[in-house]
């Protein structure tokens, strides 16, 4: 019986985060925040290599 209700339930949280936000607002978030590190990480190495010649 519990099997039957388990997968409605994640779905209905999804349902309900998605009306909260919508779906290309949530993409933009996860895409800028991937870029952001990835821009952050770049900037980091420069400093480590950057250090490393001195």
């Amino acid at each position: 019986m519990s099997t039957a209700t388990e997968p409605s339930a994640p779905r209905g949280v999804f349902r309900r985060f998605e009306s909260k936000f919508p779906r290309g607002l949530v993409i933009r978030l996860i895409a800028y925040l991937f870029v952001g590190h990835l821009f952050a990480f770049f900037v980091y190495l420069l400093f480590v290599l950057g250090g490393q010649n001195q």
